[in-house]
């Protein structure tokens, strides 16, 4: 059954998978930081969704409150059609976050020193069957 994104229920999905995952877990073992998504939606409206991320696991994992300010280490905004081309395996996140389609706040340098981590991570969001709204 296909979960909506972005969610509630899509990110506590993603926190499960990544934390049940060997893979993920031996690559992303010396990562520490965590990231919010920017989704910037037509209307100009924006939903966030929150990942504690550290040392291969997935500690805490929920859609921020509308209103609400949350900060992290690395924040990845963009238009909701690029998040779901990254989602659908249509863009390449490397090549989004280096041409500025997704937006990167914070130290770009350790992100790609990391590249097998964001590339683990990526797939396992991408191995959740999402229902995408219209962007």
């Amino acid at each position: 059954m296909a979960i909506p994104f972005p969610s509630e229920e899509w990110v506590k999905e993603l926190m499960s998978r990544l934390n049940s995952s060997a893979a993920y877990a031996e690559i992303a073992k010396n990562w520490e930081g965590d990231l919010l998504f920017d989704i910037e939606y037509p209307d100009k409206t924006h939903k966030f969704l929150y990942l504690d991320l550290w040392h291969g696991k997935c500690r805490n994992a929920h859609q921020v409150p509308e209103g609400q300010a949350h900060k992290a280490t690395f924040t990845l905004g963009a238009p909701l059609a690029i998040f779901i081309k990254v989602l659908k395996s249509e863009l390449d996140p490397i090549q989004a976050m280096v041409t500025g389609k997704l937006k990167v706040m914070g130290n770009m340098i350790v992100l790609m020193k990391n590249v097998p981590t964001v590339l683990e991570f990526v797939r396992t969001a991408q191995s959740i069957e999402a229902d995408f709204p219209a962007a």
